[in-house]
């Protein structure tokens, strides 16, 4: 893969663009102790990370009465703490920053839902520096299915070899690769490089400045 050959950069939300860990653990923390009554190890907690809440929330339910519970109490409680909890990666402005002078077309393909992930961006306002965000509640398939990543290939109008799909998650590189995308695993985000590596990412970047190169910037 030449720096030549990737005309558009794809990204995931949490643990890419934004620093979400403390906001989804503290959420999911309060979300099991309220509707389960009981302490759930971090470590499960936050294991499907990147993939839909809803996917998440049936490792904790038994019924579907509790997966519903256990959804709408975590929706309910994150868009309370939502803004206290928040962070900016330091490095995601200057790559975001780059990318748009040399007007690189930018999008989101995200396991979030439309609407929060919005939220998410507008908090720092970085709403405007993409074309498109493809949400949870945007496509019928999710990552790690490659549905999502080619639905945002397909709404840049570009072949998929020429989008760089950026994650922090073994799901995202499972996404990305199995759409045909060169793929960079995101070091910075939530889960451990050896995790990562393993997906076999097309690159490997410590740091959100770290991208561009990846396009001859």
């Amino acid at each position: 893969m030449t720096a030549r050959a990737i005309q558009a950069v794809l990204f995931d939300l949490d643990g890419t663009l934004l620093d979400t860990h403390d906001l989804i653990l503290e959420t999911f923390r309060y979300t099991v102790r309220a509707v389960l009554g009981r302490t759930v190890p971090d470590e499960l907690l936050m294991a499907k990370v990147g993939q839909p809440l809803a996917v998440q929330m049936w490792d904790f339910a038994d019924s579907e009465e509790a997966h519903e519970e256990l959804c709408r109490v975590y929706r309910e409680r994150n868009a309370v703490v939502h803004d206290d909890l928040i962070r900016l990666f330091p490095g995601t402005k200057p790559m975001l920053e780059r990318l748009g002078r040399a007007g690189v077309p930018l999008g989101v393909v995200t396991s979030k839902r439309h609407e929060p992930a919005v939220k998410g961006l507008a908090t720092f306002g970085l709403e405007g520096c993409f074309d498109f965000v493809v949400g949870s509640d945007d496509w019928p398939e999710h990552k790690p299915a490659p549905g999502p990543v080619a639905h945002g290939c397909d709404l840049m109008g570009l072949n998929s070899a020429a989008c760089l799909y950026v994650g922090d998650s073994p799901f995202d590189i499972q996404a990305g690769n199995a759409a045909g995308c060169p793929t960079a695993a995101a070091l910075w985000g939530m889960f451990p490089r050896e995790a990562l590596v393993a997906e076999r990412p097309s690159f490997v970047c410590a740091d959100g400045t770290e991208v561009p190169a990846l396009l001859g910037l």
